[in-house]
């Protein structure tokens, strides 16, 4: 075991990189030094997806500004790795906008409120999350028709956060960190929205939502609603439930324990969110086998896992796994307080997936409500957010060394999230005209 560095050497590491990047510097965005076409970069991206599924993601894509830059990763990522950045690194979302942080139900049935989408994570430079989150604050204030002064003031809200809170992270103890909860959730008034929604979102809601009665009633089978959800043919169904052997490997064993009292019902295809649409995602119905009197269901999510679209431009020790499911998993555990608990891994037919609960008490923000104070409060605590997730990853005295106690960081995240907010719109543009000669 390395002895590691102590405060004043890590301080310095921080200070030092404003020589690599100066602060001010993260608010350049030059569109010359990234040549890529932004369109051909999606269709790279989407190699390997399904192509009946392909033209529903673009459809999302094409519905909004927000709605592109959801699905628009990999062109972010080339367009971040064209310019210098600080060095510093953590764990990434990778995805990192307000649409990924959301309510879920931890094991003890507490409801918590966190990071939740870990499909592109990977290490990183921790300035790239920040970028995302807010680009995505500017896009999402748009969207919701809130005054641009105000929109800005919620990405200065953002990252002033992220700055005090990383600050007060850097200074204390390693397991207050870990522990470190935030108690101020439900006076922020799109958050205590969304916890109310998640306290509705159970596992019954999802039986009587997904699946319907069949044999006289004697049992349940998914409902089919192509192209969103079908079920599956007898084979491919097979397949996916004997991947749940391995997965099962992949859990604690008191939550080995608790999977193996259910037993599967039914398999279903679905698809989900925008950037992972045209990816293999499957869900499987459990009931519990000791519930004689009443059901007990259980949803899993079975979700194809491929490359982060940072992989290519980060140093080849960056990626670290071999199995992309396994790293969505441990990034997921490095930036969260608590995971989902069936939280796991799997390979089916060759490919890499993720394993986690079906909509177990999950919820999110819903744009077409958002008020300009609600975007301000939800802003103050996506930067306490990231900050944590960040500082648990990663080294908070090296960031927050970095950061300083000037505003500079802030403005110049602000200068790049109008820049490259107008850029997505103009992206944006692009593949509607390109949908529009197919």
């Amino acid at each position: 075991m390395s002895t590691p560095l102590n405060y004043a050497e890590r301080h310095a590491l921080g200070v030092r990189a404003r020589k690599q990047v100066a602060r001010s510097a993260n608010g350049e965005f030059h569109h010359k030094a990234c040549p890529q076409d932004p369109l051909r970069l999606l269709k790279e991206a989407e190699r390997g997806r399904l192509p009946r599924l392909i033209k529903i993601k673009h459809e999302r894509m094409a519905a909004s500004p927000f709605g592109f830059f959801r699905g628009a990763v990999p062109i972010m990522a080339a367009d971040l790795a064209c310019h210098p950045n600080t060095g510093i690194t953590t764990q990434l979302c990778g995805d990192a906008h307000v649409l990924n942080l959301g309510a879920y139900a931890a094991l003890d049935g507490r409801l918590v409120f966190d990071i939740n989408d870990f499909d592109e994570t990977i290490q990183g430079p921790f300035e790239w999350d920040v970028k995302r989150l807010a680009t995505s604050l500017l896009l999402a204030g748009r969207a919701a028709g809130i005054k641009r002064s105000v929109r800005h003031q919620a990405i200065e809200t953002f990252t002033a956060r992220y700055r005090r809170s990383m600050r007060e992270f850097a200074v204390m103890p390693v397991l207050d960190l870990a522990h470190y909860q935030i108690h101020r959730l439900t006076t922020i008034n799109p958050v205590a929205s969304i916890l109310r929604t998640a306290e509705r979102s159970t596992p019954p809601k999802s039986l009587a939502k997904l699946t319907e009665p069949v044999d006289g009633g004697k049992t349940r089978r998914f409902r089919s609603q192509p192209p969103l959800l079908e079920p599956v043919p007898k084979k491919e169904a097979e397949a996916v439930i004997a991947s749940l052997g391995p997965y099962a490997r992949t859990l604690q064993p008191e939550r080995r324990h608790f999977l193996a009292q259910y037993r599967p019902v039914d398999v279903a295809f679905k698809v989900v969110g925008t950037g992972s649409v045209g990816l293999r995602d499957y869900c499987v119905y459990f009931e519990g086998v000791a519930r004689a009197e009443s059901t007990d269901p259980l949803f899993l999510q079975v979700k194809e896992e491929t490359l982060s679209a940072y992989a290519s431009y980060l140093p080849e020790g960056a990626a670290g796994h071999t199995h992309q499911g396994h790293r969505a998993v441990d990034g997921q555990r490095a930036m969260q307080l608590t995971s989902d608990p069936f939280l796991g891994y799997t390979t089916l037919e060759g490919r890499d997936y993720l394993v986690r609960q079906l909509n177990d008490h999950k919820a999110s923000l819903d744009i077409a409500t958002l008020t300009p104070q609600g975007l301000l409060g939800y802003a103050d605590l996506c930067g306490e957010l990231f900050a944590r997730g960040h500082a648990r990853a990663g080294d908070p005295v090296e960031i927050s060394a970095y950061l300083g106690n000037s505003v500079r960081f802030d403005r110049a995240i602000l200068a790049f999230a109008r820049t490259y907010a107008d850029k997505t719109e103009h992206d944006w543009n692009l593949l509607k005209s390109s949908l529009k000669t197919q």
